[in-house]
């Protein structure tokens, strides 16, 4: 089946026209069911809902004021994946008042904190271009390993893109269905990247079971085929208050002239930076495993941090979001995760009296 390119378009132009994203309808004629069974590993599926569909709003408090009450919603908590380095080495002993977070510049309390393995909800996305014929052995390979360092809980999908995207296995915790649909190679096409990180953020939006959410994005080329651009991937993942993205950009050899190894590079670093991931550019297709460990170590050493916003949740437009750490005894921390979030603006309105 076809990914939903057209529909992922349409949402982008609503949103334009837009302040507040609707809640829309992710039922088209192609649209699998919600509730169908996962496929079968020799049938493709569309792995995507509308990333516009927020769901339902949670539970306000009724406040009153003279003959009416007013319905505030509650402030939704805003969670953090973070990531500790001293140099290059990753820090796993802080605690709780080690971090300081920052909204717009407005110092926010910490809630919540943890630094345990937390259980993953895993994207593999695999370009499946024609370039990548030969590649893909040993990029299937690390894949796989990179799932078998993780935490058994974990669960994985497996999409392929060229130019259009495919779910060849869905969400699992079943390694060997992960290896048959990573073997699923029909390398033909161009590259629509963009279009495949989209869809794939959307999935775990609406299914993942895991606290945490990860694509891991493995390509050779510049985006050449998809409908959205890198701004718009990038601001749609915000509003997903999407997963944390690594990229693995295989930009060696001669296919590729001086500019578009540059386009990729920058395409595959905002990605990266902007979710709280890494960008890899390996200089040989040898130096993957080694890599997918380094992803796996990165995942399993995260720490999660929460807090509410003190801004309302009815003030719309993205927030920036900087996390400092310092620890006695330590040198310069640096610390990486995403680089902010679109609230879920929940509107007040009026509620009648009761008896009126």
């Amino acid at each position: 089946m076809r990914l939903f390119s057209n529909i992922i378009l349409a949402a982008v132009l609503l949103q334009a026209a837009s302040a507040i994203a609707a809640p829309q309808s992710s039922s088209a004629a192609s649209a699998p069911s919600a509730s169908s069974q996962a496929p079968s590993l020799n049938e493709d599926r569309d792995p995507v809902r509308s990333p516009d569909d927020t769901g339902s709003a949670p539970a306000g408090t009724l406040t009153k004021s003279g003959e009416s009450y007013t319905l505030r919603a509650d402030v939704e908590e805003v969670v953090l994946n973070a990531t500790v380095l001293e140099g290059d080495r990753l820090v796993q002993n802080l605690k709780k008042e080690d971090f300081t977070v920052y909204e717009d510049g407005v110092k926010q309390t910490l809630l919540s904190f943890q630094h345990t393995d937390l259980p993953v909800s895993m994207g593999l996305i695999i370009d499946n271009s024609g370039s990548m014929y030969r590649k893909r052995p040993s990029v299937n390979k690390s894949a796989l390993d990179l799932v078998l360092a993780s935490n058994p809980k974990d669960e994985a999908f497996v999409v392929n893109f060229s130019d259009e995207a495919f779910i060849d296995q869905d969400l699992t915790s079943d390694v060997s269905k992960l290896r048959e649909g990573l073997a699923h190679i029909d390398s033909r096409g161009g590259t629509a990247l963009y279009d495949a990180v989209v869809a794939s953020a959307d999935k775990l939006a609406s299914e993942a079971k895991r606290p945490k959410q990860v694509l891991v994005v493995i390509t050779d080329g510049e985006d050449n085929a998809s409908t959205l651009t890198l701004e718009q991937t990038i601001t749609r993942v915000r509003r997903l208050s999407g997963p944390v993205i690594y990229t693995i950009g295989l930009l060696f050899g001669d296919e590729m002239s001086h500019s578009e190894i540059r386009n990729a590079r920058r395409a595959l670093d905002l990605l990266s930076s902007e979710t709280g991931g890494m960008a890899f550019f390996p200089k040989s297709i040898e130096q993957i495993d080694e890599i997918a460990a380094e992803v796996a170590r990165d995942i399993r050493s995260q720490y999660t941090l929460g807090y509410r916003s003190t801004k309302p949740s009815t003030v719309a437009g993205f927030r920036t979001v900087q996390v400092v750490a310092e620890s006695k005894g330590m040198g310069k921390l640096t610390v990486r995760t995403r680089s902010g979030y679109y609230p879920v603006v929940r509107e007040t309105r009026q509620a009648s009296t009761p008896g009126n």
